[in-house]
């Protein structure tokens, strides 16, 4: 799922770069839009080591999400905005704890089971922030966005500078998960859970604990979304129960097909080429969901491996040479004799 060739790491860098000069170059909106598309990147990306990596489907994992973004609003109440060195760990940590409990139950389930199980304690958790007053209900609540600050020191910010830092922050936090997760699956563990995904019954075998190693992904992944959650807080500066709802959840698995399954920074393509479409489809007609979703069959149908997979042109090519490819691509690139 990693990136081989210097082509791919050399446009996923500058890629970054761009990125990161975005908003000297656009408009407040469209640096608002930006950090939304970091959030919904870092969502999936977080849900891509349960899909991609271990082979666990979940249509629950936005109840982690909207923990967090709870978490968040339970910690700050009516006062005034605490430091993000506060709420980004508490934020991390209760979503990490719920998802140790639902993956305790559900893990014990496997294929269409596991499915409805995530779904059933998504669920369940959006109904208790839904059909009771906590957190406002069913209208939500407006809360003091986390700040940045440090020992009662706050960064002096305007109300233009603030969504330019929160961007920044944002994009800072995915690249610095994104980081995480090659380091994750270069080492044994991620091994490991490749390897569940292709046959569990083999690596039992082998004498490794599946279950074991399925509950910390699922642990990890919960706190990576509740990162995400947290972010939202910061963003938007309020919280309702479509946070949780299982739709957040499907929006992310179509963010995951749309870049590719196979590639670990397929989420993050999909996210921001996923958030663009939307934002393409109210320009051209009311019927937004109608364009996003034959985009993404037509996608899905021609692309296989996502928008990750698309091919390069001849001439970005020697960029990365056949060197940079795989060794079994190399092996059968090689002429016979």
């Amino acid at each position: 799922m990693l990136p081989h060739s210097k082509t791919t790491l050399a446009v996923l860098g500058i890629g970054a770069l761009v990125l990161a000069a975005l908003p000297r170059f656009v408009s407040a909106y469209y640096v608002e839009l930006g950090t939304y598309a970091c959030i919904a990147a870092m969502l999936a990306l977080s849900l891509q080591l349960l899909v991609g990596c271990t082979g666990l489907v979940s249509l629950g994992h936005a109840a982690f999400y909207g923990l967090a973004a709870y978490t968040v609003y339970l910690m700050t109440g009516d006062g005034p905005g605490r430091s993000i060195l506060l709420t980004l760990p508490a934020a991390a940590a209760i979503a990490g704890l719920a998802a140790a409990v639902v993956g305790a139950l559900s893990l014990r389930t496997r294929g269409f089971f596991f499915l409805m199980v995530t779904l059933a304690f998504g669920q369940m958790v959006f109904f208790l922030f839904h059909d009771t007053k906590l957190g406002g209900g069913t209208d939500g609540a407006f809360l003091a966005r986390p700040v940045l600050a440090l020992l009662g020191w706050e960064l002096p910010l305007t109300r233009q500078q603030r969504p330019i830092a929160v961007y920044y922050v944002s994009l800072g936090l995915l690249i610095a998960m994104y980081l995480t997760l090659v380091l994750i699956l270069r080492s044994l563990f991620g091994r490991v859970l490749e390897g569940i995904r292709v046959n569990e019954h083999r690596m039992r075998a082998l004498g490794f604990h599946t279950y074991r190693y399925k509950l910390a992904a699922f642990v990890i992944a919960g706190m990576l979304a509740g990162v995400a959650g947290h972010m939202w807080t910061m963003h938007r500066g309020f919280v309702n129960p479509e946070l949780i709802g299982w739709h957040r959840s499907a929006e992310a698995l179509l963010m995951i097909l749309l870049g590719g399954l196979g590639a670990l920074h397929g989420p993050i393509i999909g996210a921001f080429a996923f958030t663009g479409l939307g934002e393409f489809s109210q320009l051209i007609t009311e019927r937004k969901l109608l364009v996003e979703g034959l985009v993404v069959l037509c996608v899905v149908l021609a692309l296989p491996k996502g928008l990750s997979g698309i091919a390069w042109p001849r001439a970005l090519r020697p960029l990365g040479g056949a060197r940079d490819a795989p060794p079994a691509a190399r092996a059968e690139a090689r002429p016979h004799v």
